[in-house]
């Protein structure tokens, strides 16, 4: 699979959707290395409570190295206080910063519930990367749900 194949489903806490996807935060932090060229999709998947898909950006970098060279590179796009961020990184010895970009809303979340419908669907606890298959898989949930990500998806999901 090369990296046009495949999309990183990014599991984030709802209130980093709705900055992410408003534009006021354009970098989410990760305690380990993310090996995601830029252009990759990136689909957001909101945690509890909201448990569902609302949107998707497209990676345009991404920053690894220590917690504390990618705060002082980052922290004023990464929407979390130093504290905040202290606390997630404690332990960690490397950390990434994946700016996004082109934020795109989904009209209508797709829900845990139906994703899980179309098969075997669990929300990672951090990311992982989608492939062409599951990507499609996804779009073909039917009703709402999938017509939500084959409207955004696109290219990404050949017929």
């Amino acid at each position: 699979m090369n990296d046009l194949d495949r999309a990183m489903l990014l599991s984030v806490h709802p209130r980093f959707a709705t900055a992410i996807l408003a534009g006021s935060k354009t970098v989410e932090v990760r305690r380990q290395r993310v090996a995601a060229p830029p252009g990759t999709t990136v689909l957001l998947y909101a945690t509890a409570p909201t448990m569902a898909l609302v949107g998707k950006a497209r990676i345009a970098a991404v920053h690894v190295g220590s917690p504390r060279q990618v705060w002082t590179a980052h922290r004023v796009h990464t929407g979390i206080s130093r504290r905040e961020y202290d606390e997630y990184m404690s332990g960690a010895t490397q950390a990434s910063g994946v700016t996004l970009e082109d934020p795109v809303a989904f009209d209508e979340p797709v829900p845990l519930n139906a994703l899980r419908a179309m098969g075997a669907f669990h929300p990672p606890q951090s990311y992982r990367y989608l492939n062409s298959d599951d990507l499609r898989q996804m779009a073909r949930a039917g009703s709402a749900a999938g017509s939500a990500l084959l409207g955004v998806l696109g290219d990404l999901v050949p017929a």
